[in-house]
């Protein structure tokens, strides 16, 4: 049985802030680490939990994101489409000025082998790797 894990569940984790829930979200983490519990969650989640933590609601330093979210995501249990592009995003936002969804951008670009980004976002002139063209 596989069950779908929404944003908030990440975020009572990484914060704390209600320790009883933050206690059960471990608890279902750790089932999941050890094969008892087979998670999936999405980038769509992954982006939102990055925006609340650290725009929205907590601000937290990009480097404290990073590093609270990453080792959630590399729990063996936890499934996701493209599960290593999304933390190739992740180091990129960490490490640069862009937009966690255009850190996405950058790595499907990266991993389809694309020729580049039509965009009219200069932020990806950044991105040495990356060529932005212009409709």
């Amino acid at each position: 049985m596989s069950e779908f894990v929404d944003a908030n569940v990440f975020l009572r984790l990484i914060t704390g802030d209600d320790p009883v829930k933050a206690a059960r979200c471990f608890e279902l983490l750790q089932r999941a680490s050890r094969g008892k519990e087979s998670l999936y969650t999405s980038e769509s989640i992954v982006a939102e939990v990055v925006y609340v933590l650290s725009r929205s609601t907590y601000r937290s330093p990009r480097s404290d994101v990073a590093a609270a979210l990453a080792p959630v995501l590399t729990n063996p249990g936890l499934r996701m489409d493209y599960k290593e592009s999304v933390l190739q995003a992740l180091y990129l936002w960490q490490h640069s000025n862009l937009d966690f969804e255009d850190c996405l951008s950058v790595e499907h670009t990266r991993r389809l082998a694309l020729e580049g980004i039509y965009s009219y976002d200069r932020d990806f002139d950044r991105i040495s790797d990356i060529r932005r063209l212009e409709p």
